[in-house]
């Protein structure tokens, strides 16, 4: 038996509020980091974050719920985490990358957990899919994380 309608729709908001913090925690680390590389980088996978929500959002519409707005209070203390880590850390790019990747583990534990809902097949091919996407901004956000630790 398929999820009810408001659970789907509740899922979808949540991984929504996760879309949003991601967004918010990659541009918000671009902003701050000193590499041309690296602020191509983040500013890329907020702009997929993004483009995720939206998706998210028009699939919420779809089903006759509404879209939840702003982010979540995890993500509201993961924004308030960045900017005071930044603050202290003189926001390096090893700092930047280390919180991203926070954020990217949050991320994926919010996909894994959508994905044990019984989704509709069309919905669950979505979320599949973001998840894939999330998994791998995570790896590449590590990769890159532990090669800049390899550096000093």
């Amino acid at each position: 038996m398929t999820a009810s309608n408001d659970d789907v729709i509740s899922t979808l908001n949540d991984l929504l509020e996760t879309c949003r913090d991601g967004e918010y925690g990659f541009s918000t680390s671009a902003e701050h980091t000193q590499t041309a590389d690296l602020k191509s980088l983040l500013t890329r996978h907020a702009q997929e974050c993004r483009t995720a929500g939206q998706e998210l959002q028009a699939l919420i519409r779809q089903m006759g719920g509404e879209a939840d707005d702003g982010g979540s209070v995890t993500g509201a203390l993961h924004r308030g985490w960045v900017s005071v880590r930044g603050v202290l850390s003189g926001h390096s790019d090893q700092s930047m990358l280390d919180e991203c990747e926070r954020g990217e583990d949050a991320a994926v534990a919010s996909y894994r957990k959508a994905l044990k809902q019984d989704l509709p097949p069309a919905i669950r091919t979505v979320v599949e899919k973001q998840a894939q996407g999330a998994q791998k901004n995570h790896d590449e956000i590590k990769a890159l994380r532990d090669s800049l630790k390899g550096q000093h």
